[in-house]
């Protein structure tokens, strides 16, 4: 086949679009009610963020055999698998919570069903997302690629903007806070439909390889997960195309302590830890903050408006300000951890919903600079032969920051708030030390 030739239909371009969509929108969704429900269940806050973890953890360890399977088994099955498991799981998420706010089962058990089922997610999700992305670059030119990926890939930004937008909308009589569960249930079920009627079955004979990508909990959760943060790593690295089957051959094995990598995956680290922390605590600080402990209902709007604030603030920061600023990997990393040390003081001091949102915002802002600065730093240490080992422990560093760490945050919020605010102040200040005197500077343009 001549790759010159290869282009995919607009029609195509967009059931991949919609594929990536709704997982992204339906878990920023989930994040918005989750607070209120575990309040109406009288389950600990920490358990409630806790019910993530092994899903997280089943993510991050099964994602490259997803991401490995799709050359063997065909990109359109990959997808399928990820959808089912999507759809299943948040239908059993949202059964296992009804029964427990409708007082059928008690709320320990509902929280255990909810986990169990969100398993599920965390399982066969993961194979949905690098199976898009080797489909898209598989069948488009060179020329083509780089914009056909960013625009596919922006699918995560734009679900994590509408998913807290609209899961206030989507309480509904009769249904309540689980009202988000069967939206997003029904509307992967559509797109699974479409999926296997609308796009032809696909023959993995063609080289394409899709980036493995972290659990979506978050507008920047991973690197590669939003348009926007590819378009700002193009940016900041370079959309540079690379044979696979030439270089990876000739690399030798890249290990986490190797003196290149060491300062950009501490920074990545402690950044990473900091960014889920906030998350895991924002939703439960504007319950206690706004006084709606005893009425959580109407607390998904607030929570989808500041989680809505800060997915906005990401996107700012990745298609306006890094291509604007011209900002390279080590300038971007750092601003954008100064600015999360600034914003989570205005989160600690705020007392209405206006302070805290802006304080949220504030941080997304700097961690929609941190973390395209953090990934194209450690790809622009390594060797082109070296890439893809690099990528894939920038990912196992991203997704290791989703799994216990938002419980410990949110364990520590409940002891003492400034408790919380004081550790990620101290993960953003270690992390500007490392970009002041662990990175070199880079050059002027």
């Amino acid at each position: 086949m001549d790759e010159a030739n290869v282009q995919l239909p607009r029609s195509r371009m967009a059931l991949l679009f919609m594929v990536m969509l709704v997982t992204a929108a339906g878990n920023t969704a989930m994040q918005s009610v989750m607070p209120s429900i575990g309040t109406h269940l009288h389950i600990a806050d920490v358990w409630v963020s806790l019910a993530y973890s092994w899903s997280a953890l089943l993510w991050m360890l099964l994602a490259p055999f997803w991401a490995r399977r799709s050359d063997r088994r065909g990109r359109k099955a990959m997808m399928a698998l990820g959808l089912v498991g999507f759809a299943v799981s948040f239908g059993l998420c949202g059964a296992a919570l009804h029964f427990g706010l409708n007082g059928t089962i008690d709320g320990l058990t509902a929280i255990l069903l909810f986990a169990a089922a969100r398993s599920l997610y965390g399982t066969f999700g993961s194979a949905a997302p690098p199976a898009v992305q080797a489909y898209v670059a598989s069948r488009t030119s060179r020329a083509e690629r780089t914009q056909a990926l960013s625009m596919v890939s922006s699918s995560f930004g734009l679900g994590t903007v509408l998913g807290p937008a609209l899961a206030p909308l989507l309480i509904l009589p009769g249904l309540g806070l689980i009202g988000p569960f069967a939206a997003f249930t029904l509307a992967a079920v559509v797109v699974l439909v479409l999926l296997r009627l609308r796009l032809p079955d696909d023959d993995p004979r063609f080289s394409g390889r899709g980036e493995i990508l972290g659990e979506p909990m978050s507008a920047s959760s991973n690197p590669r997960m939003g348009g926007a943060t590819q378009a700002a790593d193009d940016h900041l690295h370079g959309a540079v195309e690379l044979d696979h089957h030439s270089v990876d051959s000739k690399a030798g094995r890249l290990r986490w302590l190797d003196p290149r990598l060491r300062a950009w995956l501490a920074a990545g680290t402690l950044g990473g830890q900091a960014q889920s922390i906030l998350l895991g605590v924002v939703g439960f600080l504007l319950l206690d903050r706004l006084g709606l402990r005893h009425q959580p209902d109407a607390a998904a709007g607030p929570i989808g408006l500041v989680l809505m604030c800060g997915a906005v603030a990401t996107l700012l920061a990745q298609w306006g300000l890094i291509p604007m600023m011209k900002l390279g990997p080590r300038t971007s990393t750092l601003w954008g951890m100064g600015l999360v040390a600034i914003g989570t003081l205005g989160m600690a001091a705020g007392r209405d919903l206006h302070a805290i949102a802006t304080g949220f915002a504030i941080c997304s802002l700097g961690f929609g600079l941190f973390r395209p600065g953090f990934t194209s730093g450690a790809s622009l240490a390594v060797t082109p032969a070296e890439q893809g080992q690099s990528a894939g422990i920038v990912a196992a560093v991203n997704g290791s920051a989703y799994i216990i760490s938002p419980a410990i945050g949110v364990w520590l919020y409940n002891h003492s708030n400034w408790l919380a605010w004081g550790v990620v102040e101290l993960l953003a200040v270690s992390v500007i030390l490392i970009c002041v005197f662990g990175m070199r500077r880079e050059a002027a343009a």
